[in-house]
């Protein structure tokens, strides 16, 4: 029996940090045992928003893709490719277009709220208006079973079924309509205590090396109570608490970070000592990974290329079926 598709991308920003790696890198591993995965690097979807400066493009890209191998991505296990390479994205992008109400792109709540608080970037173009238009053709070209997003991507996968709907009723039934598979995000605090983001500059990446880890996790903001040594904490207003609940067991936690926080029995270096202890083990063998994988002349280009290939088959069928459907 064929296994059921998964279909995931990321936007080439740039490396990833810790909370891409727990986030969505630790759920992609899982799935490619399950399913049959299509990972890609979505690079016009990148242009949607950043299109006035494109200079780190190919960059960050293969920057993302040293770090979802480093992170245990298989290319055996899994097809990863670069979204523009597969230039059937693009033309069913341009048939979905044809048969999408405007009003359901303008009411898309992620397009209405970035409108008004993204005030450096004109996104008034047609291409942001439209990426869930492309999004739809990215999930749809795959005949994706499921997508994991976290809830607040829901709108799009719903979006996307509409299309897909929509489509299979014009014509005929040549699209799986895909299910929203919903993934945990565990709350991964930055260094500053704020949500981790390369906008705050306050990031863990996967490709810092252990001495830099250690170097960022040591001054990390903790219980503002705890303005002295012997002053007692509160774990659970603590951002380094929320790593430790991650990475930590929990015997560990409850029999010595809890009480020694609560009681001063134990300091705020002590507790990043305890929280180093258990993070680096899981994050040095993804650096190490990544600076040998890094110096493989070609080796992600070839990965990346032969993905390509694999992708391409599928996304051809498809679209010979859409075009067919559509008398062209």
């Amino acid at each position: 029996m064929q296994r059921r598709r998964v279909l995931s991308g990321m936007r080439p920003t740039g490396r990833l940090h810790l909370g891409h790696l727990l986030g969505a890198l630790d759920n992609w591993r899982r799935f490619q045992d399950e399913y049959e995965c299509y990972f890609f690097v979505a690079d016009w979807h990148a242009l949607t928003s950043d299109y006035a400066d494109p200079s780190h493009l190919r960059e960050h890209t293969r920057e993302i893709v040293l770090d979802w191998l480093s992170a245990g991505i298989d290319p055996d296990k899994a097809v990863l490719f670069i979204q523009s390479h597969v230039p059937e994205h693009a033309e069913l992008n341009l048939l979905l277009s044809m048969i999408t109400p405007l009003p359901w792109l303008e009411r898309n709540p992620t397009y209405k709220e970035q409108l008004q608080e993204v005030t450096n970037k004109d996104l008034s173009t047609f291409g942001f208006l439209g990426y869930p238009v492309l999004q739809a053709a990215d999930i749809l070209i795959y005949q994706a079973n499921f997508v994991p997003v976290g809830v607040d991507q829901l709108p799009h996968i719903e979006l996307t079924r509409e299309i897909a709907r929509r489509f299979n009723h014009l014509y005929k039934r040549v699209f799986t309509i895909p299910e929203a598979k919903l993934t945990d995000s565990p709350k991964i605090p930055g260094t500053d205590g704020r949500k981790m983001s390369k906008s705050y500059n306050n990031c863990i990446y996967l490709s810092d090396p252990p001495e830099t880890v250690q170097a960022n996790v040591k001054p990390m903001v903790t219980d503002p109570a705890r303005v002295r040594r012997t002053d007692p904490g509160n774990p659970e207003v603590c951002p380094v608490y929320d790593l430790h609940k991650i990475f930590t067991p929990q015997g560990e936690r409850e029999s010595y970070v809890v009480p020694g926080c609560r009681t001063a029995a134990i300091g705020c270096l002590d507790c990043k000592g305890v929280l180093l202890n258990h993070m680096l083990p899981v994050l040095s063998p993804i650096y190490e990974r990544r600076v040998k994988l890094a110096e493989q002349a070609g080796e992600v280009e070839d990965i990346l290329a032969a993905g390509t290939e694999r992708a391409r088959k599928v996304a051809g069928a498809s679209l010979m079926e859409a075009k067919k459907a559509m008398g062209i």
